[in-house]
């Protein structure tokens, strides 16, 4: 059953790697400081697991001696190999096809485990079983995710809710029970890190950030999500007129200027 599951996640993503890289937030750099600041000092090694298309990897990069970037849907991992060879293949990074319960680094090897819009997809009790393993003692693990939709027009989140709604239902509705997709509830990462006794130390920190943003953009912020996507790929092609009404509403919203959009974030860490 699990692995069906695992499977299934990995999967959700495949096809649209690009498009996610284009519209999807990059990771802070409020991420790492409050992860540094929480470990004192600069980390020697970052392990950033489920990394998709590295937008929450190459925020370390001048801020780790070693990040290994890991990503098992081969569309997403593609992509973020592409960008580190556009950058000359700095040879502090590397990018891994590994899950996340079977790392396959050594024990007590790592300062640092990040989980980027992605802890929720991974089957929490064995995850946290193999990071405790991975991470020196004192080291930090923290799963973030950002709130949907972003900050911007309450008419237009409706719409944006109501968009992926449709998509998560299409999905359900379109896939075999043994391909369907299975997502842990984010409210309950701070307790799935305490319940499992592996960290001495854990809490949640709430924080936000400001991207400037064009009305395309953010229509496609909505697009790339995984349950619209995956309805998409399995043929229901008529939320292809749903996306194209939200997209009309938004450039109608933005009026053909940028403007400043909030997303608000959610860090649940871990101390080993």
């Amino acid at each position: 059953m699990i692995e069906n599951v695992r499977t299934s996640n990995v999967q959700r993503f495949a096809g649209f790697g690009a498009l996610y890289d284009q519209n999807r937030p990059t990771a802070p750099q409020e991420v790492v400081k409050l992860i540094t600041t929480y470990l004192q000092h600069k980390p020697q090694t970052v392990v950033d697991v489920g990394c998709g298309t590295g937008l929450s990897t190459f925020i370390w990069l001048d801020e780790a001696k070693q990040i290994i970037g890991v990503e098992p849907n081969d569309d997403m991992r593609s992509v973020a190999i592409s960008k580190w060879e556009s950058i000359h293949k700095p040879d502090n990074m590397r990018f891994v096809k590994r899950l996340s319960h079977e790392l396959e680094l050594p024990s007590a090897s790592a300062d640092v485990i990040t989980c980027s819009q992605s802890f929720h997809w991974m089957e929490p009790q064995s995850t946290l079983r193999e990071f405790a393993r991975v991470l020196r003692p004192g080291g930090i693990f923290a799963a973030y995710d950002c709130d949907w939709p972003p900050a911007l027009d309450w008419k237009i989140e409706e719409q944006y809710k109501r968009l992926l709604a449709l998509g998560d239902a299409r999905a359900l509705e379109l896939a075999p029970p043994e391909q369907q997709a299975h997502k842990w509830d984010k409210e309950g990462h701070l307790q799935q890190i305490r319940d499992s006794g592996l960290f001495r130390y854990a809490r949640e920190i709430v924080f936000h950030n400001w991207e400037t943003c064009d009305a395309e953009r953010y229509a496609s912020l909505a697009f790339s999500q995984g349950g619209l996507q995956t309805a998409l790929k399995l043929g229901a092609a008529e939320l292809q007129a749903e996306f194209s009404a939200f997209r009309e509403q938004v450039a109608e919203a933005f009026g053909g200027e940028e403007r400043e959009i909030l997303f608000g974030y959610r860090l649940r860490m871990g101390v080993v």
